[in-house]
């Protein structure tokens, strides 16, 4: 008997270091078998025929009153209800050798139960060491030798986990027996047993039982109840949307390679800092267009030229993509493109007096291509100015007929030039007849003179 209440001493002090919980909820059934002591001294009866005493005054003389068994006999199956109560039923035998202490020795006689019974747990409040008492109650069923009764039970005890699955189990339970025979009497009954716990369920095999595993199909861990981190960045993989990928929080799990505040998800240039708003990637010449979309890297240029700037062709400050004539010399207020001169009009205006016309006609003479190619050829140099082609006439003959030809002539002019290759929205005709003398009609040089085709620039 020395023996047993040492090994009990023992455990206590191991469990002392044990942080493992017992039967629980995902633990909810616990199996148990050890060893049992019945005790029938004293439990209060004092009779003179068994001689057991008062309560509690011989509770702890092992070696004197208890009645065991070196083999186990004592089984039971629980099932575990909340965080308080446990449910569950209990069998047991013995052999009694006494009836109370020393003096009643007895013929050896079984001794058997089944017991049903609920035990209530006390909760943090009372935990030392990592044991965890309890109390219980419930009722069963013993019988003795020939003797059988109906028992009502109260007792107390603990737990002492060993691990998640296992621990050890101490209780002591009074018995009191509803009969009026001698030997079987109201007594303790006292176990030690090894009791394991089972019943969770753990598909994935992650440690996590699937009832609390949000992830059960896939291992996972405890921090993300169950559910996995496969890339390790502290993000479970249903709120990391690079689950394969280690990033950070920030950005919902995904990398930032160059460490410039854009993810790589949405950075144009993933190994080369930049800023968020050139997408991740640098701006070199400060011009606003990134890196590697700008054409010229380190000269600023506008985006329009993919950060090139504007050339100027002709050097006449009107940039290429404004000017009209990029590769001639203009004037700003014509769209960088040259305008005639004075001078250039007057020699249009004397090649223009040259047209050999046929008398009285608008058809021309002899010559004309001559005269018109250098009236084209001044044109040209001049791309953008647009022209009026303005006929004249002597007084010889009706004044109507005059203005008729007038503007024939000048439409003939007009032709000739769009058929060399002058653009026809840049020339306009118009006949003024003898309305606009240049000299007199008097003498015959003077209507030479007269009989004429001039220029005009439209401002």
């Amino acid at each position: 008997m020395k023996k047993f209440g040492k090994l009990i001493l023992v455990f206590a002090v191991l469990f002392c270091v044990n942080s493992l919980m017992a039967q629980d909820k995902n633990n909810q059934w616990q199996f148990s078998f050890g060893v049992n002591a019945v005790d029938f001294h004293p439990v209060g009866t004092d009779s003179s025929d068994n001689a057991t005493g008062h309560w509690f005054s011989e509770y702890f003389n092992i070696q004197d009153n208890w009645n065991t068994q070196t083999a186990i006999n004592s089984l039971s199956i629980s099932r575990y209800g909340n965080e308080k109560f446990n449910f569950g039923l209990k069998g047991s035998l013995n052999q009694i050798t006494r009836l109370g202490d020393e003096r009643n020795r007895i013929s050896a006689k079984r001794i058997g139960s089944l017991d049903l019974f609920v035990d209530y747990n006390l909760g943090d409040g009372f935990n030392f060491c990592n044991i965890e008492p309890y109390l219980e109650a419930g009722t069963g069923y013993t019988w003795f030798g020939n003797q059988k009764s109906v028992t009502m039970n109260g007792g107390f005890g603990f737990n002492a986990p060993l691990s998640e699955k296992v621990s050890l189990k101490v209780n002591t339970a009074y018995k009191h027996a509803f009969n009026d025979m001698q030997n079987l009497q109201a007594h303790f009954q006292h176990t030690i047993s090894l009791a394991v716990n089972f019943g969770g369920k753990d598909s994935d095999r992650d440690g996590i039982y699937d009832q609390y595993d949000d992830c059960p199909d896939e291992p996972g861990l405890p921090a993300f109840n169950g559910c996995p981190d496969n890339d390790g960045d502290g993000i479970e993989n249903s709120k990391d949307a690079c689950p394969d990928t280690a990033g950070l929080v920030e950005f919902d799990g995904c990398p930032d390679s160059d460490g410039d505040g854009t993810p790589d998800a949405k950075d144009a240039c993933v190994n080369e800092a930049g800023s968020i708003e050139m997408n991740g990637c640098p701006d070199s010449d400060g011009d606003g267009v990134a890196n590697n979309v700008d054409s010229c890297v380190d000269v600023a240029g506008p985006s329009a030229n993919n950060g090139c700037p504007w050339p100027d062709t002709d050097g006449d400050t009107v940039l290429d993509k404004d000017d009209k004539c990029p590769s001639v010399a203009g004037l700003t207020t014509n769209n960088g493109c040259p305008q005639p001169t004075k001078e250039v009009m007057e020699e249009l205006n004397v090649v223009g007096a040259k047209v050999p016309f046929q008398l009285n006609k608008a058809s021309f003479g002899n010559q004309v291509t001559t005269v018109l190619d250098i009236v084209f050829g001044i044109m040209q140099k001049y791309p953008t100015t647009k022209f009026v082609i303005e006929g004249h006439t002597d007084t010889t003959g009706p004044k109507a007929f005059n203005q008729k030809l007038s503007e024939n002539r000048a439409n003939s002019v007009k032709e000739f030039l769009v058929a060399a290759g002058v653009s026809a929205d840049r020339l306009s005709a118009v006949g003024y007849g003898e309305d606009k003398p240049s000299s007199s009609n008097k003498t015959r040089k003077g209507r030479e003179s007269n009989r004429r085709v001039e220029f005009k620039v439209v401002e």
